[in-house]
């Protein structure tokens, strides 16, 4: 019977002092590898979200015969149903305050620019990315850019559709 329970005190001491540390060292090892949910702006979330410039583009729908006011509405959804909250709630405050006094023309390019992906719109308008060509000099990105600035530190809410 002594020889059992000295054999079962040796084995309990030797499971626990191999087992216990090997084990938190796993969990301790995985904690440090990486973040899983970056936060937007990061080193890392700006490296996992830039779109390769290879990459195929689906071509948006022809919309020849729509109204302006059909366009206008489409664009307010558009901006308000993005897919990301960020997008959601800049571009959702920038259609309420400005589409009402947009042209045409300027509703067209913004509607090209909602056909880019939403964290390439994020980045170039709080200048966390230079923006391409296509988008470097424009007035419309001019005016998200100082819309995301927000100076007058208003707390924005999403607005309603």
């Amino acid at each position: 019977m002594a020889t059992i329970l000295r054999f079962v005190s040796r084995a309990r001491r030797t499971a626990q002092s191999s087992f216990a540390p090997s084990r938190c060292s796993i969990f301790t090892t995985a904690r440090r590898l990486a973040d899983p949910w970056p936060l937007p702006g990061s080193p890392e979330h700006l490296a996992s979200t830039e779109t390769p410039s290879d990459e195929a583009r689906i071509q948006p729908l022809e919309r020849p015969n729509e109204s302006l006011g059909t366009l206008r509405a489409r664009l307010v959804y558009q901006s308000r149903k993005r897919g990301t909250l960020e997008s959601d709630l800049l571009l959702s405050t920038f259609a309420r305050d400005n589409l009402k006094n947009m042209s045409e023309e300027e509703l067209k390019q913004y509607d090209k620019l909602l056909d880019e992906p939403d964290w390439d719109i994020y980045y170039w308008a709080t200048g966390k990315r230079t923006p391409p060509d296509r988008w470097a000099n424009t007035a419309l990105l001019e005016q998200l850019k100082v819309h995301a600035r927000n100076e007058g530190k208003v707390v924005r809410r999403m607005p309603s559709l």
